[in-house]
């Protein structure tokens, strides 16, 4: 068996454009829009061994401070049920690392987040600043496996912003946007133009803070420079206050 050193981090993403930033040295991206896809590749990468698991992407925000571009470093990814914790010492490095991350939660939800009310309803329900689909199924999974678990979110949607229709089209299977079914929505519907382009500027400004947030976190995350005496052999699982 290789020896943990040469293991890859496991990056999980849910769209294309996240594990493409996501890739580098020591990385191996899983890339699903589907829970149950994704769980199925992810298993099967775990499988073949990896030193840890992290969350990688966007999210949509819960709390009104946070606007498109804040980096969230979690603390625990929550449902109105569960709570896991990530690896606290992994977490502090990724911390020190990104500017202007903050430390909170995440709330894990299987389906997307589009209306304002529902956002701050959630935040409310959690605790937590941000929501996204790939991070409850990622920290499952790690914490089954006895794997370090970690994860770093961007804002897209600040919790005022109403998602149009034309955003809610789901991706296709690989992951990028079905840019003929959102055509389709567009026409359909035209006065969402405004709050798509809105939409479209705020995803530009998270994407631009999720680049450099990679590029301060270097070969596996920077979890490969933690010491074996630091791995914990899970996260903590908690029932949800």
């Amino acid at each position: 068996m290789l020896q943990n050193t040469l293991l890859p981090v496991v990056a999980v993403t849910g769209m294309t454009f996240e594990a493409r930033i996501a890739s580098g040295p020591g990385v191996h991206t899983v890339c699903a829009t589907r829970p149950d896809t994704l769980s199925a590749a992810l298993t099967a990468v775990i499988a073949k061994g990896c030193r840890g698991v992290i969350s990688f992407g966007i999210a949509g925000g819960l709390v009104p401070h946070l606007q498109p571009g804040s980096c969230i470093v979690a603390r625990s990814i929550v449902t109105p049920h569960q709570r896991i914790n990530t690896h606290l010492e992994w977490a502090s490095r990724l911390l020190q690392s990104i500017p202007g991350a903050v430390h909170g939660d995440l709330a894990g939800s299987n389906r997307l987040v589009a209306l304002p009310a529902d956002k701050l309803a959630l935040g409310h329900a959690t605790g937590a600043m941000a929501v996204d689909m790939e991070s409850i199924v990622a920290v499952r999974l790690a914490a089954a496996h006895g794997l370090p678990f970690a994860a770093v979110r961007v804002v897209a949607d600040a919790c005022h912003r109403e998602l149009p229709p034309a955003a809610q089209i789901g991706l296709t299977a690989g992951g990028s946007p079905d840019l003929a079914a959102v055509l389709r929505s567009v026409m359909a519907q035209p006065r969402q133009i405004g709050a798509l382009t809105r939409v479209g500027l705020d995803a530009r400004a998270a994407r631009s803070a999720l680049v450099r947030a990679r590029r301060k976190l270097g070969a596996g995350f920077g979890l490969l420079e933690l010491g074996e005496a630091v791995l914990a052999p899970s996260p903590v699982i908690e029932a949800a206050e």
